[in-house]
């Protein structure tokens, strides 16, 4: 079972995926509401992936 900083290669893709949906949802509709959103959901998809990059059993 994996924990929350897990994330396989699918949805890693998946969050950037909706990460830049977001940003072009922003263009289209020039919310700050959007804008925040989409950073913080691209900020939050890569640090889950970089911290499961150095996943794994420890000890």
């Amino acid at each position: 079972m994996r924990g929350l900083g897990e994330m396989g290669p699918y949805a890693f893709f998946a969050g950037l995926l909706l990460g830049v949906m977001g940003m072009g949802k922003w263009q289209e509709t020039g919310s700050p509401f959007w804008l925040w959103g989409s950073v913080a959901f691209l900020l939050m998809v890569l640090i889950m992936g970089i911290s499961s990059l150095g996943g794994g059993k420890k000890g």
